[in-house]
């Protein structure tokens, strides 16, 4: 299995990033290049799966390739564009540290 082997998905992929995708980090050149990298990971990963495993997934951050595994030879392969925006608000921290000291609780006791 080589790269050449999904040819067409890598083909359509090209065609839609040119036709509906706004990329303003990769020209289609570029984008062309990472694909068919991506492309040869997902195909590492997908021969070196484990036997439980139907996968072969290779991913950056704007494109997820995966190989499925299927009732024929040859894997299904999807790819997938990774929807982001520059104007994306930043998500909050994940650590959240307490800003004031704890409030400490009294208790009456039945003696008072």
């Amino acid at each position: 299995m080589t790269v050449e082997t999904f040819q067409h998905e890598i083909g359509e992929a090209l065609k839609a990033y040119g036709m509906y995708v706004i990329c303003v980090d990769k020209s289609p050149e570029e984008f062309e290049a990472s694909l068919v990298s991506l492309v040869a990971k997902a195909i590492r990963a997908f021969e070196s799966r484990g036997p439980q495993l139907r996968h072969g997934i290779a991913l950056d951050k704007h494109v997820t390739v995966i190989l499925s595994l299927s009732d024929t030879p040859r894997p299904l392969c999807g790819i997938y564009f990774n929807l982001s925006s520059p104007y994306q608000k930043q998500s909050l921290p994940r650590v959240v540290r307490a800003i004031s000291p704890p409030i400490q609780e009294t208790r009456r006791t039945s003696e008072s």
